[in-house]
């Protein structure tokens, strides 16, 4: 049967704006008929997948998600370098003969058609929808390139067969891709993540600031430079996530060792690691208060439930961790056990540990 893990987290922002709306306003959500912060899951993903935290436990089995593949396959082919220098921007010298300019787009727009289709503008290479591309598939596209520059003749048919379906990309992996024209190598997410939501209710306030000319000596103008308003707000977010560990394996190729330290890197990252927004102004870096892992199999269910109530007093996050806690025995009671074994770290009364929920989720 299918194993999950499922991870419940409380993490507390101080004043903060980590996820803006299209009017750049901190991300809300009802809640409880009550205003309640959010932070999208999309926000979320991309903090952790592009963590040095992640990166670096999983160097090698990490994709690019990006339109501009056509552009830097062509820059790849034009100068002579290997794609992985030119996705890296290392500044490496060619390695291989270049090139003409006209082969280049040509070229590259063959290959990069094999991923999804090409904007029409003469001299730009991007696909229409983002793409997100694999270790292998990049090793596959820079080998063709080789075998283009020592050949130099156009890539053949045979050879633009660049898709991959079994490859290691841990992020693939978890969050899944989707290829409208060539479905057999779409990936069905193995992670589920909930937009995270504030347990409480809150009203979001507004920053008026200024900027203040260093040159001016309050001569002939003592106003400021700028003057600019947005807006903020603090919270106790709750965060669950949702992990089917079989298929995880699954999209992995059946590497069940590469699996594990991939969530053991997403869990840390997840208590840890916050999205970038607004951070240079409020420096609004948090680790998590509370962390429940669970794992089992049977049927997943998230315990937001607890904070329909919006909790309210002098100490929301001990109450908070009491509502979560006591919300899942009574589940329990009635639904019977919701999974087989679970393990909790508590920063509030220095209970557990984060190393020992990170053995436990990636046994």
């Amino acid at each position: 049967m299918t194993e999950f893990i499922q991870l419940h987290i409380l993490a507390s922002y101080p004043p903060s704006n980590l996820n803006r709306d299209d009017l750049g306003r901190p991300k809300t959500a009802i809640l409880g008929n009550t205003q309640r912060l959010r932070i999208s899951s999309q926000s979320l993903k991309r903090a952790w997948r592009q963590s040095e935290l992640f990166q670096s436990a999983l160097a090698g089995h990490i994709g690019i998600r990006t339109r501009e593949m056509g552009n830097k396959i062509a820059a790849a082919l034009s100068t002579g370098s290997t794609l992985k220098n030119v996705l890296a921007c290392t500044g490496e010298p060619a390695s291989r003969k270049a090139v003409s300019q006209k082969e280049a787009q040509e070229w590259a727009r063959l290959i990069a058609e094999q991923f999804g289709k090409v904007t029409t503008k003469e001299n730009d290479l991007k696909t229409e929808q983002i793409v997100h591309y694999s270790p292998e598939e990049i090793s596959a596209i820079d080998a063709l390139l080789e075998k283009c520059a020592m050949s130099a003749k156009a890539p053949e048919e045979k050879d633009l067969d660049l898709l991959r379906k079994n490859h290691t990309a841990v992020d693939i992996a978890m969050f899944g891709r989707m290829f409208a024209n060539t479905p057999a190598y779409n990936t069905e997410a193995a992670v589920q993540v909930a937009h995270a939501i504030t347990v409480h209710d809150v009203v979001v306030e507004d920053d008026y600031f200024t900027a203040v000319d260093d040159l001016n000596r309050l001569e002939t103008d003592a106003g400021s430079a700028h003057i600019g308003q947005f807006e903020f707000a603090s919270g106790l977010y709750y965060l669950y996530m949702c992990i089917d560990r079989d298929l995880l394996a699954g999209n992995l190729g059946g590497n069940s060792e590469l699996a594990s330290r991939a969530i053991a890197a997403l869990t840390e990252a997840a208590t840890k690691v916050a999205p970038g927004g607004k951070q240079a102004s409020f420096a609004s870096r948090a680790y998590a208060s509370y962390l429940l892992a669970e794992r089992g199999t049977q049927q997943p269910r998230s315990l937001a439930v607890a904070f329909v109530r919006p909790i309210r007093g002098d100490d929301i996050l001990s109450s908070a961790i009491r509502a979560l806690e006591e919300t899942r025995t009574t589940i329990e009671k009635v639904y019977g056990r919701c999974c087989d074994e679970w393990i909790s770290m508590n920063a509030v009364t220095g209970e557990g540990s984060l190393e020992s929920v990170l053995k436990f989720v990636a046994r």
